[in-house]
């Protein structure tokens, strides 16, 4: 057995001002009741909220607190993560690993922003993974990128056995963003600790799964610390027998017949993928991806737009007319609206 204990923070993040106070506050507390905990994981942008004009270059006062805090209880300590100004002015949503020692020994910066959502930030292009000695290997991303089963592919085929995963979201496919954490750790045989933030950090409901998929520990909508023992052994023996004894999917992948031309943007295969409009905020109204508008699919009926007298209706036995339509002729997609 290789035991090792991982905390995550689910906490309440403010947009308008720094939460360090209250992330080293927790931090605290948390080591104070669960002295055992080895590393500690909050959510993306707990630091700062996710406002990106509260950006700031990647080495920082804030970053100080949180080295000298992981040194202080002898902690691995991910922050979530914080907007990240360049000398150039480019932005990057950007994490940092702590060691124990208070060393900053990775830095991560989020491949997929939320994109159209998540306008000018920049895209990173290297991946974390890092070594915890005489423990197991582990990697990170952010948020919108466990969408993309490349990511967990490029961390876990070097060997990745724990992703740590900070999120923010809060909106309405929080569901689905917990569906696929499931997914990416039975796919990748590998734990998952998928930490959200609330108020302006997100709607909560963080989990912690194994490589079974099972929910080892599923959060609600207040403030939670959570601090979860993970056996990597369980990894390991996993992907040599399989799922519960039966998909060894990493070997699988490995010793696959197929290559994937998709991934050779030169290769026409995904000519498709260039049919498809801009990647753009959705507006009012928009029929963005349907057939031509078609009469019969909108509320005016055939009879009205031929000028048919108004239906009459019943209630109660009395007669009652809908109000007539205005007498102006109104022209509909080629046709002539009249009272």
């Amino acid at each position: 057995m290789t035991p090792f204990a991982i905390a995550g923070v689910q906490m309440y993040v403010n947009a308008l001002q720094p939460n360090i106070d209250g992330m080293l506050q927790r931090l605290d507390i948390l080591m104070q009741r669960f002295p055992w905990t080895q590393m500690v994981l909050f959510s993306e942008l707990a630091p700062l909220g996710p406002l990106p004009r509260m950006a700031l270059p990647f080495e920082n006062e804030h970053l100080a607190r949180f080295q000298q805090a992981a040194h202080k209880h002898n902690i691995w300590l991910i922050p979530g993560s914080m907007f990240e100004q360049t000398t150039d002015g480019r932005i990057y949503n950007t994490s940092a690993v702590i060691n124990p020692k208070g060393q900053v020994i990775r830095k991560y910066r989020k491949m997929f922003p939320f994109r159209p959502y998540e306008g000018g930030i920049e895209a990173g292009t290297d991946f974390c993974i890092f070594d915890v000695p005489q423990v197991g290997r582990f990697g990170l991303s952010i948020c919108y990128d466990i969408w993309f089963p490349e990511t967990t592919r490029q961390l876990t085929s070097a060997g990745v056995e724990v992703l740590l995963h900070p999120v923010l979201t809060g909106t309405t496919d929080r569901e689905a963003e917990l569906s696929i954490a499931r997914a990416t750790a039975a796919q990748f045989q590998c734990y998952v600790f998928d930490v959200n933030g609330l108020g302006a950090g997100g709607n909560g409901r963080s989990c912690v799964v194994d490589p079974t998929s099972t929910v080892l520990h599923q959060s609600a909508g207040q403030e939670d610390m959570f601090p979860i023992e993970i056996d990597l052994d369980q990894v390991r023996r996993q992907r040599e027998t399989g799922m519960k004894g039966l998909g060894q999917v990493l070997k699988s992948f490995r010793d696959r017949s197929v290559d994937f031309p998709v991934y050779d943007r030169t290769s026409g295969s995904d000519a498709y993928l260039h049919s498809l409009g801009v990647l753009a905020t959705p507006q009012q109204g928009t029929r963005a991806g349907l057939s031509t508008l078609d009469l019969r699919d909108t509320t005016v009926s055939d009879e009205i737009i031929r000028g048919a007298p108004t239906p009459e209706f019943k209630v109660a036995d009395q007669p009652i007319h809908a109000p007539a339509t205005p007498q102006p002729s109104t022209p509909l997609a080629g046709k002539t609206v009249t009272g």
